[in-house]
């Protein structure tokens, strides 16, 4: 007997949750990796004394990467259903989306930067978030396409 869900059957916002989810898995992995994670000798559990930088630009900290690895576990687990896939992305890029706007408002050098996050974190939470949401509605909308939204 074979599975329903197979890659045949998925709809296209499934497919992309679940590659969202697997990049993030990738990540968060990388966060952990000496030469991929820059002056990894200098990774803190969390806060902004961190120097470590994922490709040597995004800051990151074991917490950070913890994040992103969840993310990505939580991507695929949603992506198992349309329903789930279209919340997962539109719900990530809205918790993005915030996550650009805490960037922007705290000082990278205060305690309140636990995170911890940068200048190319911010540019990186913008681009996840409006693509992310984006990817939710026009995949959604496609899979409607001809009849009704398969849940």
């Amino acid at each position: 007997m074979t599975r329903p869900d197979t890659a045949s059957t998925r709809t296209p916002v499934q497919l992309a949750a679940t590659a969202v989810g697997a990049v993030f898995l990738v990540v968060g992995i990388a966060g952990f990796i000496p030469g991929v994670t820059t002056d990894y000798d200098t990774l803190q559990f969390a806060g902004h004394e961190s120097q470590a930088k994922l490709l040597g630009l995004f800051a990151v900290s074991i917490l950070h990467n913890i994040v992103h690895l969840a993310f990505g576990v939580l991507g695929l687990v949603m992506a198992r259903t349309a329903r789930g896939a279209f919340g997962y992305l539109v719900g990530g890029g809205v918790i993005y989306l915030v996550l650009w706007l805490y960037g922007l408002v705290i000082d990278h050098d205060s305690a309140a930067n636990f995170v911890p996050v940068n200048t190319a974190d911010n540019w990186l939470h913008l681009l996840l978030g409006l693509g992310m949401i984006a990817l939710g509605f026009i995949l959604d909308r496609s899979s409607r396409k001809g009849g009704a939204r398969v849940r």
